[in-house]
């Protein structure tokens, strides 16, 4: 009697369980689609928010935190958004709420790209700060998932940024952005995961031919 008592409780706390991470899954498959859909700050706002909403439920899960970070830095690319130091502070919150529970390659690329926001505000001031904490961000995101995608293209836009006397140039960024994408291709991304970029390295591709 004992024994069965206490596999029916343990039946119910596994479904409770799985009902549970149902409805995250499915809540964070719409926010994800809501993200990849937003085209103005606004929208991108109310993403982040839900999404930091998610994960202050949640607790356990860097997901949430990272795609507020990502909405968040949507934005400070968006050529009417004046202030990027207050848009990078923003993405810097959701960040360390997603570093606090994992860090990782992904995480290290919302890094890499905040960076080089604040950096493209004054880069000729600002490189020895955000250059280089930009390139410090790509090398360790490099170190923990050497075939992220995501990164490569990255890089490639670093190159391509950056004057050939430098370094730079659509020659080095070219073969690149190559790279970045054969790994989209071969990519087998968890569900839930970041999968942008393709799209994003392919355009970039062909612009260096």
């Amino acid at each position: 009697m004992k024994l069965s008592m206490l596999s029916f409780l343990l039946c119910c706390v596994m479904l409770a369980g799985s009902a549970q991470s149902d409805k995250y899954a499915a809540v964070m498959q719409k926010n994800i689609s809501a993200l990849d859909a937003a085209k103005t700050p606004a929208e991108l706002q109310d993403v982040a928010a839900s999404f930091e909403r998610v994960g202050d439920a949640e607790k356990t899960q860097w997901l949430p935190y990272y795609y507020a970070a990502l909405a968040q830095t949507w934005i400070g690319w968006m050529p009417d958004v004046k202030d990027k130091d207050a848009n990078a502070e923003q993405i810097k919150k959701y960040l360390a709420k997603a570093e606090a529970i994992e860090k990782n390659a992904e995480t290290y690329a919302v890094e890499n790209m905040v960076a080089t926001q604040q950096m493209i505000v004054d880069p000729q001031t600002r490189w020895q700060t955000y250059g280089q904490q930009a390139a410090a961000a790509l090398k360790e995101g490099l170190k923990l998932d050497p075939n992220n995608p995501r990164l490569y293209y990255l890089q490639g836009e670093s190159l391509f940024g950056t004057p050939e006397q430098f370094g730079g140039g659509k020659a080095k960024a070219k073969p690149v952005f190559e790279k970045s994408i054969a790994l989209f291709k071969a990519a087998q991304p968890k569900p839930l995961y970041p999968v942008w970029g393709q799209k994003q390295a392919e355009d970039k591709l062909a612009q260096c031919q």
